[in-house]
């Protein structure tokens, strides 16, 4: 599968309407099992080399509007790999703590370490969404917290870190649906915040926010926009981008200091 056309170019100021929601890259639901399946397994196999390797981290990024599936993606994608090399963030409304230091110290804290795969569910660019939506921001603060953005996600990659940022695109009939899902089916209520409906009414403010976000998009620290109205396409199409990622990075085994074939198990008696 190719997913170089959800990837947002350097230097390219995105605009969201180029981007289908429903996109099916062509394939139909039926298909979606085989792909998913062998995806999964060369996904297990290539995090357990970055683990077991130890000099390389990968930070991938969920980034969406309610309802878009970070929580899905979790599950679904990061789900399938070894948890003793997953290390998952989830970032909400700063504590005092955290609001006493810049805005990037609580979320330099969660990078994953070496051999590690991280997921930010939400991250570092809420301080440029909802903090500039609802004006606890203005532009020009918004603008230099992207320029910190850009010189900490790069420092991170100097470093061996990997990142990988996805924007989950849900269009606002989709989102509707899935709110009201919350609502008619009592399993579901707890999901539902009325805080949702509120930015809903501001849909556009989000648009522009999150467009001036996707300009951090860079060869190192790419943004991908994911279709995410047909859930299962928008896990294989993460699935895949990451997938390549790791191959790109060609984490290896570490050598060993023996021969496996001279080493003898003896039975116990």
């Amino acid at each position: 599968m190719k997913t170089d056309q959800y990837r947002v170019k350097k230097g390219k100021k995105a605009r969201l309407s180029d981007w289908n929601t429903d996109d099916n890259g062509g394939l139909t639901k039926e298909e979606a099992p085989a792909l998913d399946a062998k995806l999964s397994e060369e996904l297990f196999e290539w995090q357990e080399r970055l683990f077991a390797e130890g000099k390389q981290a990968l930070l991938i990024i969920l980034q969406a509007r309610d309802a878009a599936g970070k929580d899905g993606v979790v599950k679904k994608v990061i789900g399938d790999f070894n948890p003793n090399g997953i290390h998952i963030a989830n970032f909400k409304v700063p504590s005092e703590e955290e609001r006493a230091h810049d805005f990037l110290w609580r979320i330099h804290a969660q990078v994953p370490k070496k051999g590690m795969v991280g997921v930010f569910n939400r991250s570092h660019y809420e301080d440029v969404l909802v903090t500039r939506v609802y004006d606890m921001i203005d532009d020009k603060t918004a603008h230099s917290h992207l320029e910190h953005i850009v010189n900490f996600e790069k420092l991170l990659t100097d470093t061996g870190t990997r990142i990988l940022k996805f924007y989950l695109h849900i269009s606002p009939d989709e989102q509707k649906e899935r709110l009201q899902a919350r609502l008619d089916e009592p399993g579901k209520n707890w999901k539902f915040n009325p805080g949702d409906l509120k930015d809903r009414e501001h849909w556009d403010s989000f648009t522009d926010a999150y467009q001036d976000a996707l300009s951090t998009s860079t060869d190192d620290a790419p943004w991908y926009v994911i279709p995410a109205d047909r859930k299962w396409f928008r896990d294989l199409v993460i699935s895949q981008v990451i997938l390549d990622t790791l191959k790109d990075m060609n984490p290896q085994y570490p050598e060993i200091d023996y021969d496996p074939k001279s080493v003898v198990i003896k039975d116990l008696k």
